[in-house]
């Protein structure tokens, strides 16, 4: 007995190393790098339809699953791929028209805006350009002072005339006619290239789209073959989000030609049909396209009209219609965002621009995109959504704790209104919150943290939890969980977290509590010696109260030996212990609660401990001396331990809870399912 009484050896805590630096593994990887962009703009001629072939196999692909129900695959492919050509063909004859027609009145538009040019140099242009060439022309006749040419000829009659120099004899080369196989080649050499071009894109195209389970099947090999479920439902995933993604957009881009090809119709700027088939192509490029697709139609609209009245409303069209349908279409179809970052878009479009020319420009956003998915899905690939996509760098454990570390308490609320979305608020505080307490209480260890920055976190978290304080403890809203699945595509850190868990029981009625568990607080949360575990405490307390039992929080000051005599326990029916890291020495909470047992006698106890490796959660022995009644290693299972606690002193309460319930039916008060 005496020498259980004796303090345990106190074990060395082990040392927290800071974060490794990157290897110089970096350094191959940027070569790497350095050698794909090479490789891609040198081979653009091969890789371009490839691009275009796996963009089109995105797009075409939900048309050939539908007709595979009907027909077989390679008929289902082969009609597919020759009716999108033969659409493609339809439009290019429509455009070829249009353009041929346009040819035709080319010289009158050319004269109609060189009229107005000169209309306008004349007018109040030309008198601004009058004025300041005078300013100018005075400036310098300021500045200049008469001076003798160097080179004037003395005066006199012995001056020599200079001679004249002799007249250049024309020179006149003529090549000889062409012969009918250099005039063939002269004819067809500029269509020869796009044909080829062509007939590569549908080549490849076809066996995308007959070979496309096998592909993936490749693609997971080659990515993901340790882990084939969850790889597989991966690219299953990108791969229908990516074809939904594209037929939007496509279907927004053509929506918005037909919006621009009418209202120029009805504004009665020529060729109409040509300018909504150039806005539908140029709104592919982000941003600035759809205003650059305005220029030609603004251009013609001044030469067709003597005034202005016709470009006025041009430019008004391509104002008005563009932000429409960029903030109000687009965020109903897709979501808010396309997964990519705004900077990141302009980048990808430069880039592609560089290594590709103007169709890489067209194609920046949907390959972009492409990265981003896989960076989302595939392991190997997330450098990508770091740095391509809109998501946060950090994981939400990082980003909580870097928000505390900030002092930021209303980006760390907005942060919480995302994840709790899809799931509980004991979740969230249980895969998040905690932890990121943990790497504080992990810092603060090892002297990093200074005691200004644990004041500030310690603020900061408060905070955080009043404000969440009107959250309620329960699964999401099923509707809105799969708006919010449809609209984003998770990260890498975010399909880390686990699924969602939610404590679905309630506190029995008051009624059939004994008196001990009807006070405002009968749980007392204690916080531990670390200098957050108060943080974790009201964690605790505020999920109990939203499952109906009271419970205030006691900081660790309150319960030591010189003040334990002043503890207030009349009411308290439960304790509840929280330590976020016991730093590898349980002597002083076996010491702790034996001080409570004196104090508050045979009341239960739960101790959390969130560190889920903690040696006392796995070792039975270390358990029983510290003498606890429950323990804990999240805030889901201590907000369940003190609810089996409460229906136990319910039950044991039971003859007049069934007294109750008697009264409660001569009444015809109805009664709860758990009653």
């Amino acid at each position: 007995m005496q020498a259980a009484n004796q303090p345990e050896a106190q074990p060395v805590a082990p040392r927290v190393l800071p974060p490794a630096t990157p290897g110089p593994s970096g350094l191959g990887t940027t070569a790497v790098l350095v050698l794909v962009v090479a490789v891609l703009h040198f081979g653009r001629e091969i890789f371009i339809p490839i691009a275009l072939a796996v963009l089109l196999g995105f797009l075409l692909a939900p048309a050939v699953g539908f007709l595979r129900r009907f027909v077989g695959r390679i008929l289902a492919v082969l009609v597919t791929v020759f009716v999108a050509l033969g659409l493609l063909a339809a439009v290019a004859g429509v455009i070829g028209l249009q353009v041929a027609q346009l040819a035709t009145d080319l010289p009158y538009y050319q004269r109609a805006i060189e009229q107005k040019v000169l209309g306008l140099q004349e007018g109040a242009l030309g008198r601004v350009s009058e004025v300041l060439n005078q300013l100018n022309r005075g400036a310098q006749t300021r500045t200049e002072q008469p001076t003798k040419p160097a080179d004037e000829p003395a005066s006199g009659s012995n001056a020599t005339p200079t001679p004249e120099a002799p007249k250049p004899v024309p020179v006149e080369v003529r090549e000889p006619p062409p012969t009918p196989m250099a005039l063939t080649e002269r004819l067809i050499g500029p269509l020869l290239q796009p044909l080829a071009t062509t007939v590569i894109i549908l080549v490849v195209l076809i066996f995308i789209l007959m070979q496309r389970q096998d592909l993936r099947d490749r693609m997971i090999r080659l990515f993901g073959s340790d882990d084939l479920h969850r790889t597989t439902a991966a690219m299953d995933d990108a791969a229908r989000r990516l074809s939904r993604y594209f037929l939007a957009q496509l279907g927004i881009n053509i929506a918005f030609g037909v919006l621009i090809g009418s209202g120029l119709w009805l504004i009665g700027v020529p060729s109409p049909v040509l300018w909504g088939v150039v806005a539908a192509i140029m709104r592919f490029v982000p941003y600035v396209g759809a205003f650059a697709s305005a220029a030609g139609p603004i251009l013609l609209a001044a030469a067709a009209e003597p005034g202005w009245t016709m470009a006025l409303w041009t430019a008004a069209l391509f104002l008005v219609t563009e932000p429409v349908i960029g903030n109000g279409v687009e965020p109903l179809l897709y979501g808010h965002s396309t997964g990519m970052s705004p900077i990141a878009v302009v980048i990808s479009a430069l880039f592609w621009a560089w290594v590709w020319g103007p169709v890489g420009l067209l194609m920046s956003t949907p390959l972009t995109l492409c990265l981003v998915v896989l960076g989302k899905h595939i392991e190997h690939l997330e450098f990508l959504d770091v740095l391509l996509g809109d998501r946060p760098a950090l994981t939400p454990v990082e980003n909580f704790y870097q928000r505390m570390l900030a002092g930021d308490a209303d980006e760390a609320e907005e942060h919480a209104e995302q994840l709790l979305k899809e799931r509980s608020l004991s979740s969230y505080y249980d895969e998040v919150a905690l932890k990121g307490l943990q790497m504080a209480a992990d810092d603060a260890r090892r002297g990093v943290l200074k005691p200004d920055q644990i004041l500030l976190i310690k603020e900061t978290v408060r905070e955080l939890i009043e404000d969440l304080d009107d959250h309620e403890d329960g699964d999401p809203d099923p509707k809105q969980s799969e708006r919010q699945a449809s609209a984003d595509i998770p990260s890498q850190s975010e399909q880390a977290l686990p699924e969602s868990r939610t404590v679905t029981d309630r506190a029995p009625g008051s009624e059939e509590l004994p008196p001990l568990w009807r006070g405002e607080a009968p749980v007392l949360c204690i916080a531990g010696r670390g200098p957050l575990d108060e943080a974790a405490a009201a964690m605790m307390a505020q999920l109990l109260k939203k499952h109906g039992v009271g419970a205030r929080v006691l900081p660790h000051t309150a319960t030591k030996r010189s003040r334990i005599g002043e503890l207030e326990m009349e009411g308290v029916a439960m304790i509840c212990i929280s330590y976020l890291d016991i730093n590898g020495t349980p002597s002083h909470l076996r010491y702790l609660l034996r001080r409570l047992r004196q104090r508050a006698g045979d009341v239960p106890v739960v101790v959390g401990l969130w560190p889920s490796n903690d040696a006392v959660l796995r070792d039975e022995t270390l358990r029983k001396q510290i003498g606890a009644d429950h323990y804990v290693a999240t805030l889901h299972a201590g907000v369940e331990a003190c609810l089996s606690v409460a229906r136990e002193a319910a039950r044991q309460a039971s003859p007049r809870a069934e007294r109750i319930r008697e009264l409660k039916a001569q009444l015809n008060i109805p009664t709860r399912p758990e009653e």
